[in-house]
Formats: structure tokens, sequence, C-alpha cells
């Protein structure tokens, strides 16, 4: 069994490093009490840094990203220590992070109690990331991290409406997909929540969403979220008829809250041996045709 902590994410504005530490060390520890060994934060989460800036550059699109890169290593720092202080695993979410390129790119951690488990990169880039705030594409492929929780890997955001990326990822054994959000309409909302729950039902294996849901007014990439933090998993034998495992009540909140839950991940997985259908296995049979 995975007791998991999915956050439904206000970006709040902070009056500087040291109150940014002292809400981030507590939201953890929230769900740490809970008895989570699994936290995950949404796509962006780090933008609350931009908060710490002067007014004229976390209101700049793109000059608000660049005045935070500095801000990463110590984001990094501090989040590795949250997971190995209290023994849990650790997904912070992700930032927008200058490679030696020069190019920015939307990367997500994993940390876990003995450190730094690994990045994934978005592969897919949306519309606005690609065509106004120049956000590139990830070039390292995807990546699968062996826990004792079980096989994760992480889908961001758009990337979790592409199936075959899901599917490079059951076929490398995943059981579980966290895909960290960040979506600024409620249709936005609705089409990482159909493709997440798709990938579910295709893959027989369980999807933890975490979103932004909330506003701030004073970031131009993240003023307005929506989002439901959530676990998908078949509709199956032993799972809600829905596939909907879990959600949160509404699309927007002023404060973080945490979804809290236990899944077994064994038992989603034998659901492809032993399920009412067969979809992971039937998969290759579509391109016969």
């Amino acid at each position: 069994m995975v007791k998991f902590a999915s956050c439904q994410y206000a970006i709040e504005l902070f009056d500087g490093w040291d109150a940014y530490v002292t809400h981030l060390e507590r939201l953890t520890g929230e769900a740490v009490d809970a008895g989570a060994q699994l936290l995950l934060l949404p796509e962006y989460a780090a933008m609350a840094l931009t908060g710490l800036l002067p007014e004229e550059e976390r209101g700049d699109l793109h000059k608000s990203i660049a005045a935070i890169h500095p801000l990463i290593p110590r984001w990094l720092e501090l989040c590795g220590t949250i997971a190995r202080r209290h023994g849990v695993w650790f997904c912070p979410g992700s930032a927008p992070v200058l490679d030696p390129d020069g190019r920015y790119r939307n990367r997500a951690w994993l940390f876990g109690p003995d450190g730094l488990a690994g990045h994934q990169d978005k592969i897919i880039m949306t519309r606005f990331e690609r065509e106004q705030w120049f956000i590139a594409a990830g070039t390292e492929g995807l990546r699968s991290f062996d826990t004792p929780l079980g096989k994760i890997g992480i889908l961001i955001c758009y990337d979790n409406e592409f199936p075959m990326l899901a599917r490079k990822l059951a076929e490398d054994g995943v059981d579980l997909i966290l895909a960290p959000s960040c979506t600024d309409t409620e249709a936005g909302y609705h089409r990482v929540r159909i493709g997440a729950q798709a990938r579910a039902l295709e893959n027989q294996l369980a999807v933890l969403v975490s979103p932004t849901a909330g506003f701030a007014p004073w970031s131009p990439a993240v003023d307005e979220n929506f989002g439901r933090a959530a676990l998908y998993v078949p509709a199956d034998y032993g799972m809600p008829p829905s596939g909907v495992f879990a959600e949160s009540e509404a699309t927007a909140t002023e404060t973080s809250q945490w979804l809290i839950g236990e899944i077994d991940l064994q038992q989603v997985a034998a659901l492809r041996r032993e399920g009412q259908v067969a979809l992971y296995r039937d998969w290759p049979e579509q391109f016969t045709l």
C-alpha cells in the first residue's frame, strides 16, 4: 500500500525566502503528519519563488524566470532536505531551468529519503510555453524511477494528453505516473483530467495529478489556475467504477490543500493479468488494421 498526498496548490505571495521556507516546510509537514509516503506538488510550483522578486521583475514573463534561476539550486536543496528529514518520496513539481544550450526547460524532480533520484523534463510544450514563454521541449526522453513504493514515471501536464508517452512508461514497467499540472482555464483542467484518466485506462496503471489552483494576479505566468488534485485508476475489478479513486471537491482554492489517500499499486498492476478487459495486452492490435 502507498499513502499518497497530492496537492491542490495555491501560488501564494511571500515576503522573503524565510517565509517561503516556512510555508513549504509547514505544507509538507501536514502531509507527513497524515502518514503520506509520497508527496506531489504541481507543474511550475517553483514559480512561487517569483513572489520574492521586485515587482518589476516578477511582473515580467521573461524576466521572472531569469531572476529566479539563481534561486533554483537553493530550492532544490530545500526540497531534498525535506525528503531526507521525513524519509519520504517528494516530487516538488517543476521549474523553468536554464540549460547550458541557453534554452529554458520545464523540469520536475523526484527526491527520496537518500537524496535526488533524478529529473524529468516536459516533452511536448503547450502553445503558451512554445510561442510566448519560449520554454523548450526536453531532449533526454522519458525516465522511470525504481522506488520501494513501486516504479514511478513523471508526465508533466500536457504530456498526459499524448498516449504514446504513457505507453512508453507502461512498457518500461511503471506502476504509477505522477502528473504535475498547471492550467489557466477550466477547459485546460478538463483536458489534463481526460488525458490522465485515459492513460490510466489504456495502460492499466494509476495516475496521480497535482494542479495549481487559485489566483496569483502578480504573476503573468501563473495568474489564473484551475484544477483538482486526483488519483485515477482503471475502471475495473476492485476499483471505483468511474476510475476516479480520489479527487478534490473544487477546481480552485485560496489555500493549498492536500488530497490524501492510500492505494495498492500491486492490485492495480494485477488488472493487466486478471481484469475484466486487457487493454495493456491488446494495445498492439489497433496497429494491425
